[in-house]
């Protein structure tokens, strides 16, 4: 889960699925989710060629304090990036790997209607 802060609740996962269905209605396809590993997690794979796309998904209430994306440190770029290491290992494939971020804003959390859902593709 990624909206973390140790959000182990129902509200990250949420977040994730939201993320999700907004990108397979942009033609996207779900390959899987919350893949965890020894080195790091990633929260949804999905293809749309030519792009096998690793997706961190950010949920935060608003952007007031700060956006979303600003909490993919490098830190956590690297353990994302590895963790994709060890996806291809297991799952080879011919498609490109691609690094996005979606952020998932829901003032009410899980009550949220409509999110607002922001996709960065290539995001590092």
């Amino acid at each position: 889960m990624s909206s973390r802060g140790g959000d182990h609740s129902g509200l990250g996962q949420w977040g994730e699925r939201k993320a999700a269905e907004y990108l397979q209605g942009q033609g996207y396809r779900l390959l899987d989710t919350r893949f965890r590993c020894r080195e790091g997690e990633i929260d949804l794979i999905l293809v749309r060629e030519p792009y096998l796309c690793f997706v961190e998904v950010k949920l935060r209430k608003d952007a007031d304090l700060a956006q979303a994306r600003e909490s993919v440190t490098p830190a956590k770029q690297r353990k994302v990036r590895t963790a994709a290491l060890r996806y291809l290992s297991q799952h080879p494939s011919r498609l490109q790997p691609r690094f996005d971020v979606v952020e998932v804003y829901a003032p009410q959390g899980v009550e949220t209607v409509l999110p607002t859902i922001y996709h960065l593709e290539n995001a590092f």
